[in-house]
Order: C-alpha cells, then structure tokens, then sequence
C-alpha cells in the first residue's frame, strides 16, 4: 500500500545525494550493516552498580571511541557480528546504567531540572518513571527515505511551542498507555514484522523518557535502524548516551535566534544546544534536518539556520525545509504566528538554501 501512497519512497532508494549522506542507514536497510545498537550490545563493558556516576561516565568516554572502532571493523568486514562473543555487560547496558541514575536527578534535557523522578517527582515536561505511549503505527508522512516509519509516540516534551501541532501529546491534554520497557521493545518488534524501515522515537519528544528507550533496545536483536526524532533540545550527556546507539538523528532546527526560541517555546539557550546536537549528529551517527519555516521569521530564524548548516555541517547534509505550518493550540496569542505561511515565504527560503549550495534539500 504505501508503494502506491508514497512512490517517492521507492524513487529515494536511487537518490545519490540522499545516499550519501545516509550511507550507513540505506545499508542497513539492505542487509549490508548492523544497527548500532546490535554492535553496542557487544561491546564489553567491565563496569560494576557499586561504581560512582564519575567512573561509569568515564568508563562510557573510553568505550565510545571502542565502539566506533568495533563498527568501523564490523562495517568492512573484517569481523563479523556473530563471531563475537556476547558479554556479561555490555556498552548499551552501561548507557541504562548511566541513564537510570540520571533519573535520580534528571538532566536530560537542556532544562536540567535536576528532578527525582525515582521518587515520583516531576519537572517542566511532567514526565514521570513510567514511559506513556500515545500512539505507535506505520508512518506513511515521513521523509521518503524514511516510509514507512515505525513511529512510536510518546507523552511530554522538553519545550513548549505554542503553535506545536502535537500539543496533545506535548502538552499531556490526552492520557498515555503506561508501559515497561520491555513493552516498548514488543511494540519495535511489531513495527519490524509490519515492515517498517526504522524504529522512529518521537513524541512529544523522546528525550525525557531515554532511560526507557536505551533499555527497551537491550531486548531486541534485529537490524532495525534507530531513528531519533527530536527538537534537538537535549542535554550533552543525553547527545553521549545517544552516540553509538541512534542510527538517524532526525532533528529539528527551530529558531536561529534565542530570543526567538525563549518567547514562541519557552527553551532558553536554543540556538546554542541545537548547534552542540547538530555536530554531535554528524560526528556520531547520520543526520536529516528539519526547518518548519515560521511565518513572519525568516530573517531571524530559517536564513541564519541554513547558513550556520552550511557553514558548518556542510551543502551535503540532508535538510527537509517544512511548509506545513498551521496555527494550532495557542498560536493565536503572537499576531505573526495566527496564519499559515505564504507560499512566496516559503519559496524564499527555499531560494536562499539553495544559493548557499545546499544540495541535499527535501521539500
């Protein structure tokens, strides 16, 4: 059904420009690499729970640079992924490890609310122990590379943009079906049999609840592809946790100006912490960009976006430039975002990517 629905979906798989910078993931995808998190599982990790938080993020440092050792041996063949042996305690289990004392005092997102979610408390996204699942399905309105996409959403976010399209999952307007995460890792497992390319964690936003994620994938050993689809507002150690375990990093881009992200999404120092994400993305794993083009912000936001992209991510990177953008929950409240944006905005934008030599556009 979705080759008829999507024919772009099968057109993208001859794109080179796509195939490029998605190298690694279309190769998974034909069976030729292994998800990350496979080769994560078995990278020993000699660690024990009696250890300080310090030493197991030191331990998780000297691992990374193993890991992508191992995937780059593993990638050329010149080991094979079921040659290995399967440890006690691997790198993915020390992620869980690391992630799970970060409950104690959450700092996952830029926010750092320093929380105990261990002891029911909550912070700005109101995200407890317990993951809540709205929904999970096959995505048919995803990127071409991506369809179709088994997104699973999640409650809660670490912003909140008065004009989210997903305010009532963001927002927690409508309740969640709590599950353990083992749960999660079923739901993947049904996505896989339902052919769905990747594993898309999304939400809301999937950053509060990557405790859960990370160990939801250590029941799972398939080659399903881990796609991180996220508002890039994550805390740098959740960007090290990630490293070695997400596959695409699906990232929004959304404001180029702080003042702009504090005001329409209350997420103060935006502009910085995307950037950070944005690097750590395409020196740990693969990168697509998302810019929703915002009515009435184009010389604040989306034209200062794509020249810091081409700048310093490179005109090769994969970057979806977003029309889509409608008025939705409390958008009313700013004048400039009570409309839709104007197709000339968005052709504007689009011209100015370009001009820049940025060749990797999807639109």
């Amino acid at each position: 059904m979705w080759r008829l629905v999507r024919p772009d979906a099968l057109a993208v798989l001859k794109d080179e420009k796509c195939r490029r910078s998605l190298a690694r993931y279309f190769a998974i995808l034909e069976g030729k690499r292994h998800a990350k998190f496979r080769l994560a599982r078995r990278l020993e990790a000699p660690f024990t729970e009696d250890q300080s938080l310090e030493d197991l993020w030191r331990l998780h440092d000297q691992l990374t640079q193993q890991y992508y050792r191992l995937e780059e041996e593993v990638d050329s063949g010149k080991v094979k992924l079921a040659e290995l042996p399967k440890p006690e305690k691997s790198y993915l289990d020390l992620k869980v490890e690391i992630a799970r004392r970060m409950l104690a005092e959450c700092r996952f997102c830029e926010r750092k609310c320093r929380v105990n979610r261990l002891k029911g408390e909550k912070g700005f996204c109101r995200c407890g122990l317990e993951v809540e699942v709205s929904s999970y399905f096959s995505h048919l309105g995803e990127e071409p590379e991506l369809v179709p996409s088994g997104t699973i959403f999640t409650m809660g976010c670490s912003i909140r943009c008065i004009h989210c399209q997903n305010w009532t999952i963001s927002q927690w307007y409508e309740h969640g079906q709590k599950c353990s995460p083992k749960t999660l890792a079923a739901l993947v497992e049904d996505l896989w049999r339902e052919g769905c390319r990747n594993a898309n964690l999304v939400g809301g936003d999937p950053t509060p609840w990557l405790a859960a994620w990370l160990e939801a994938f250590t029941y799972l050993d398939l080659d399903m592809p881990v796609v991180w689809n996220s508002n890039a507002y994550y805390s740098e150690e959740a960007a090290k946790l990630l490293a070695g375990f997400v596959d695409v990093y699906l990232l929004d881009f959304k404001y180029g100006s702080n003042r702009c992200a504090e005001r329409i999404s209350s997420a103060p120092g935006y502009v910085e912490t995307a950037r950070r994400n944005h690097l750590y993305a395409v020196k740990y794993g693969e990168l697509i960009i998302r810019i929703l083009v915002l009515p009435n912000h184009l010389e604040c936001c989306a034209k200062p976006i794509l020249e810091w992209i081409a700048k310093n991510l490179g005109t090769w990177v994969r970057v979806n430039i977003m029309d889509q953008y409608r008025p939705e929950w409390r958008a009313w409240e700013l004048p400039e975002l009570g409309r839709r944006l104007k197709r000339s905005e968005f052709e504007e934008v689009l011209e100015y990517a370009k001009s820049l030599g940025l060749t990797n556009l999807c639109f």
